[in-house]
C-alpha cells in the first residue's frame, strides 16, 4: 500500500496542501466580491456592516479552535479533514444561492465552525508524518497551499464581474466537494497515533491536558507571540485588495489580483526558504526555528509602513512582497516551534488554543478596519500595527528558551 511508502510522510504533505488551498481559497473570494454583491444586497454597501460579515467567521472559527484541537488530539484525523473539507465546500456552494444578508451571516457562521477543524487536524498530522530535520520544511510547503488559495481566492471579483458572483461561489464549492471523495481513499492516519489507539492507556481528560499547557510559561509566550503578528496577518488577508484598490486608485477587479498574487507569491518563497533555514539553523543552534521567526516578523515591520502609506505601485506591491516574505518565515515555524515545548499528545490541542487567539485577534482587527475604512483612515491605522510587531519579537527572543532541538514525543 502507498502508506506504508517511505516517501509517504511527503505525498501527505501534498495532499493537504490541497486542502489548505481550497480552506484559504473559500473563504478569501468574499472579501473581493462586494462590489458586485452590494447590487443584490444593499446591506454590503457598508463598509462597517461588510467587516462585520468577515469577522462573524472569525470570532466562530476562533472560539471552535480549542475544540478543534481537543477533537484532533483524540479522534481520527482522516476523517475530520475529509469531514470538515466536505461542510465548508457544502456551504461555500450554497452561499451562491443566498439572496438576503442573514442568509450570508448564518453561511458564513457554519463556515467558521467547519474549516476551524481542519488547520489543528492537518498540522499536527504533518508533524507527526516528519521528523524534527524536514518539518519546518514539511509545514512550510502545507503553508504555500494557504497563500495559493489565498491568491486564487482574489480572483473571486474578477470571475463575479465576468459571470456572477452567485456561479463563483457554487463552482468554488463543488470543487472541494469532489476533492473530499479523493481524501477518503488516499490519506491516512500516522502511525504513531495508530500505535497508540491500540494501546489501552486511557486518555488524558480534555480540561487536564488545557490545564497543563496553560501552566507552562512558554506556551503563555508562545500564544502571545502567535496572537499579536495575526492582527497584521488578518488585516492583510481581508483588506490589502481595499488598501491597494485607494491607494493605487484601481478597481477591486484588478487591485484583488494584484494584493492577494503579491502577498502569495512573496510568502510563498518566505515558507520555503523559512522552512529550509530553520531546519538546518535547529541543528546547530537549539533557538535556530525561534531565531528564522523573529527574522521574518522583523521584515514585516517596514512593509507594513509602505502598505499604509504607499502611493506609488513599485512601493505597495514591493512592500506586499516584503510583507508576504516576511510572514511566510513567520508562518513555517509556529507549529515546529510550538513542538519545542508540546508533547505530541497535546500538539493539536496547544494549536487549537493558538488559533482561537490568533483568529480572535483577526475578527478584532477586522470590525476595527472597517470603521476605518469608512472614515478614510485604513492606511494609517495598519501601519501602526507594526509597532506592536516589534514589541512582541523582542519579548519572545528574551523570554523563550527550548531546552533541545528536538520535539517533545
Amino acid at each position: 500500500m502507498i502508506q506504508n511508502k517511505k516517501y509517504y510522510p511527503w505525498i501527505v504533505v501534498g495532499l493537504l496542501w490541497v486542502v489548505a488551498l481550497l480552506n484559504y481559497m473559500d473563504r478569501q473570494i468574499l472579501s473581493t466580491m462586494r462590489p458586485t454583491m452590494q447590487v443584490d444586497i444593499t446591506e454590503l454597501q457598508s463598509a462597517t456592516v461588510f467587516g462585520q460579515l468577515m469577522a462573524i467567521f472569525l470570532w466562530i472559527y476562533g472560539l471552535m479552535s480549542p475544540v478543534s484541537g481537543i477533537l484532533a488530539d483524540r479522534l481520527n484525523r482522516k476523517w475530520l479533514i475529509v469531514g470538515s473539507l466536505f461542510v465548508w465546500s457544502l456551504v461555500t456552494s450554497l452561499m451562491g444561492y443566498a439572496t438576503t444578508y442573514p442568509e450570508l451571516m448564518i453561511l458564513r457562521g457554519i463556515m467558521g465552525v467547519s474549516e476551524a477543524i481542519y488547520i489543528p487536524a492537518g498540522l499536527s498530522l504533518i508533524s507527526d508524518f516528519h521528523s524534527d530535520k524536514s518539518r519546518s520544511l514539511a509545514i512550510g510547503i502545507h503553508m504555500t497551499g494557504l497563500y495559493t488559495g489565498q491568491a486564487l481566492g482574489g480572483f473571486g471579483a474578477t470571475l463575479a464581474s465576468s459571470y456572477s458572483w452567485h456561479s463563483t461561489f457554487k463552482i468554488f464549492g463543488l470543487i472541494g466537494v469532489l476533492y473530499a471523495v479523493v481524501l477518503m481513499f488516499f490519506l491516512a492516519e500516522a502511525p504513531v497515533r495508530t500505535k497508540k489507539s491500540e494501546q489501552t492507556e486511557k486518555p488524558i481528560n480534555s480540561f487536564k491536558a488545557i490545564g497543563m499547557l496553560l501552566s507552562n510559561i512558554s506556551f503563555w509566550v508562545i500564544l502571545f507571540y502567535f496572537a499579536i503578528p495575526s492582527l497584521p496577518g488578518w488585516a492583510t488577508k481581508n483588506w490589502l485588495p481595499t488598501l491597494f484598490s485607494e491607494n493605487l486608485n484601481i478597481s477591486m477587479s484588478q487591485a484583488g489580483p494584484l494584493s492577494t498574487i503579491t502577498i502569495a507569491i512573496s510568502s510563498f518563497l518566505g515558507v520555503i526558504f523559512g522552512g529550509i533555514l530553520s531546519d538546518r539553523w535547529i541543528q546547530k543552534n537549539v533557538k535556530g526555528r525561534i531565531y528564522t521567526s523573529a527574522i521574518g516578523l522583523l521584515l514585516t515591520i517596514p512593509a507594513m509602513f509602505l502598505i499604509g502609506y504607499g502611493q506609488h505601485i513599485y512601493h505597495v506591491v514591493g512592500a506586499g512582497l516584503m510583507f508576504g516574505f516576511g510572514f511566510g518565515m513567520f508562518d513555517a515555524n509556529n507549529m515546529p516551534i510550538l513542538c519545542q515545548f508540546v508533547p505530541s499528545k497535546f500538539r493539536a490541542t496547544a494549536y487549537g488554543i493558538m488559533n482561537m487567539l490568533g483568529v480572535m485577534a483577526g475578527a478584532f482587527i477586522t470590525k476595527v478596519l472597517g470603521a476605518s475604512a469608512d472614515e478614510g483612515k485604513l492606511g494609517k491605522d495598519f501601519a501602526l500595527l507594526a509597532v506592536i510587531v516589534f514589541v512582541v519579537v523582542i519579548i519572545q527572543l528574551v523570554v523563550l528558551k527550548p531546552k533541545s532541538n528536538a520535539s517533545l514525543d
